[in-house]
């Protein structure tokens, strides 16, 4: 899993699922954490049209252009929900933050092939 890791941080472009503009929340934490550290951030939810200033998108396929990670900061329903929309994008780099990760959401990207992190936080890598 290390060199998984290390492959996903080796990349420039994240899509936050589940971005949001509380700083309460987790989605909200891994946006600014990315951001901080140089990483170019897409912001994607459905409810919001911007985050610290930000635009947000409501989907993936919104995206102006093809990020190299997906990282999930949502319930495992909407995770096991958007992973079809990945697979339709020919996104490939999945991470599941911890508390999106599912047994079904898990077994889909090892079924079709996605490079997949989980059980581990992206800002304490």
């Amino acid at each position: 899993m290390q060199d998984l890791i290390k492959e996903f941080m080796a990349q420039r472009k994240f899509a936050i699922i589940g971005a949001t503009d509380n700083p309460e929340k987790y989605g909200h934490q891994v946006f600014l954490n990315l951001i901080n550290r140089g990483y170019e951030v897409y912001p994607v939810n459905p409810r919001l049209k911007t985050i610290e200033g930000m635009k947000c998108y409501a989907t993936l396929s919104e995206l102006p252009v093809k990020v190299d990670v997906v990282d999930f900061v949502v319930p495992p329903a909407a995770t096991e929900a958007i992973l079809e929309e990945c697979l339709a994008l020919g996104f490939d780099r999945i991470w599941l933050q911890p508390g999106s990760e599912s047994e079904a959401a898990i077994r889909f990207c090892q079924e079709n092939n996605f490079k997949v992190v989980h059980d581990v936080c992206v800002m304490m890598n």
